[in-house]
């Protein structure tokens, strides 16, 4: 059954505006809310929407069911990305994030279990993260083959510092909502059965502010990370080089497949290449100059 508010053309999130409040929720539970080109257009639709009503304080994003706010990109879709067709993903993506940064109202990720991946780079474009106590965080992109420009490599530095940034991304180290909370990645963490009504507080009192005070001090704020604009093209173009190629393939592979993912072969792979180009100049060193 259709929510109240629900435009009927969405399929993959659910979008209700209640008492001044966008509540926008990827409506994907059974892949753990992992997203894909349609879910990130309709995110992106109903998100620029909220621009047309002034009514509207801030926004909420989240996710449906239980078990994940969002486990990132669906790696079904991911697989059908090369260099070739990368920009209609990763624009997407951009789009996404350009959005929730560029909306004159604060948007709020509201996160219960797994927050993952690209799924942790939405929260992380978020103005405010609030957690239940169930929630996990963290980059997989080393694990499964693919890189996380697209605002973790921008923004984990600032937030959590350059040291524990790498080791979120080198190490695809998790953290748990208490944690989370504790190094600044997060905001708060409250019991799971308190998210929604501990999000509705947060949310009256933004309703209870002024509008041009919170429009304006969110663009401040926004100012120096803006600079960072560029970052995000150069990852973008990274990404266009990752997507398609043999490690891409064999680690979103080994996760759907549920084994461990045999990375090792393409240094091996790597070594006999190098090698041999070693070895080619070795031999023109060693012949005997021209006379």
């Amino acid at each position: 059954m259709k929510k109240a508010n629900q435009p009927a053309g969405y399929r993959e999130i659910l979008y209700d505006v209640k008492d001044g409040v966008a509540w926008v929720s990827i409506n994907r539970p059974k892949a753990m809310n992992a997203f894909r080109e349609q879910t990130l257009d309709e995110l992106i639709h109903a998100l620029s929407s909220t621009k047309n009503d002034p009514l509207i304080a801030c926004a909420v994003v989240t996710g449906v069911g239980d078990k994940a706010f969002s486990a990132g990109g669906d790696f079904h879709a991911m697989k059908r990305l090369n260099r070739a067709n990368a920009l209609h993903w990763n624009d997407r993506m951009l789009g996404l994030a350009m959005t929730i940064r560029g909306l004159p109202i604060p948007v709020i990720a509201m996160v219960h279990g797994y927050c993952m991946g690209g799924g942790h780079e939405l929260a992380l474009w978020c103005d405010l993260v609030i957690a239940s106590d169930d929630a996990v965080f963290g980059q997989t992109g080393a694990r499964v083959g693919a890189c996380p420009t697209v605002g973790a490599t921008q923004y984990l530095p600032r937030i959590v510092g350059e040291r524990l940034a790498r080791e979120m991304i080198f190490l695809c180290r998790t953290f748990k909502a208490e944690e989370a909370e504790r190094i600044g990645l997060i905001n708060k963490v409250v019991p799971k059965a308190q998210l929604r009504k501990a999000t509705e507080q947060w949310c009256e009192s933004l309703k209870s502010f002024s509008p041009q005070s919170l429009r304006a001090t969110k663009k401040s704020l926004n100012h120096e990370s803006d600079e960072l604009y560029a970052s995000w093209q150069h990852g973008m173009e990274l990404l266009g080089h990752i997507w398609g190629s043999e490690e891409s393939v064999e680690g979103m592979n080994a996760f759907l497949e549920k084994r461990k993912p045999d990375f090792q072969k393409f240094r091996l792979q790597n070594k006999e290449l190098v090698d041999s180009y070693l070895a080619g100049i070795a031999a023109d060193e060693n012949k005997a100059p021209a006379k």
